[in-house]
């Protein structure tokens, strides 16, 4: 593990991930956003947790094929979604949380998904990252989502010291300029996914190296 006096220059590393990032594939919910449609970027993200990108995309293909609005989706039982979702991970009990969080949509909202944070929240099954990549991805509003990588390698390279991503996420909205706040979660998630890994990252090859603290690396490739 090395340390350097300064903290890093935020600005400085945005600017190379844009660059570092372009020819990466994006993360499947950012993927799926270009559709511009916030339910399925709520659904998706529900089907990403804890599952790898394309089991999810082929996951949310399946079952977008048979409903994209709270309706439709409603409409599918348990079993229905659990078996054109499988093998996301819990997929049984996902299958769950999208019937009640459609049933939600439904009943409270219209059918509409909300674009308020706190009101994302009250849905079942949603935390903060979901809520923030609805927020963000879903409306283009100003939000910060923090996922595994985000928490990790912004501690990592010393912009933040925190030790949840609950914690992460309330350090960004008071350090990180709100110009970044849409694009950081994708950035440093193309990033983790490519180059800065959980257990040994690939610091020989990182452009980051020059800006980075590697706090708490004790293995690198």
């Amino acid at each position: 593990m090395t340390s350097k006096a300064s903290p890093p220059d935020i600005r400085k590393i945005v600017s190379i991930l844009r660059e570092q990032v372009r020819d990466m594939a994006p993360p499947i919910v950012t993927e799926i956003s270009r559709r511009q449609d916030p339910f399925e970027v709520l659904v998706s993200t529900v089907l990403s947790l804890r599952t790898k990108d394309q089991v999810t995309r082929e996951a949310a293909r399946r079952l977008f094929e048979k409903g994209r609005t709270p309706q439709q989706i409603f409409g599918l039982s348990a079993e229905k979604i659990s078996g054109l979702i499988f093998p996301v991970g819990f997929y049984r009990t996902k299958a769950e949380t999208l019937r009640r969080i459609s049933a939600d949509l439904i009943e409270k909202y219209e059918g509409k998904v909300p674009d308020d944070l706190d009101e994302l929240l009250k849905l079942k099954g949603v935390g903060r990252k979901t809520a923030n990549l609805v927020v963000t991805l879903g409306y283009g509003k100003p939000g910060v989502c923090v996922d595994t990588h985000v928490h990790r390698i912004s501690n990592r390279f010393g912009y933040v010291g925190t030790r949840t991503p609950e914690e992460t996420e309330m350090a960004l909205r008071k350090n990180l300029p709100k110009d970044y706040w849409i694009e950081y979660n994708n950035l440093l998630v193309c990033w983790g996914q490519n180059v800065c890994r959980p257990i040994s990252p690939f610091c020989s090859k990182c452009a980051l190296g020059p800006h980075c603290n590697r706090v708490g690396v004790v293995k690198s490739r």
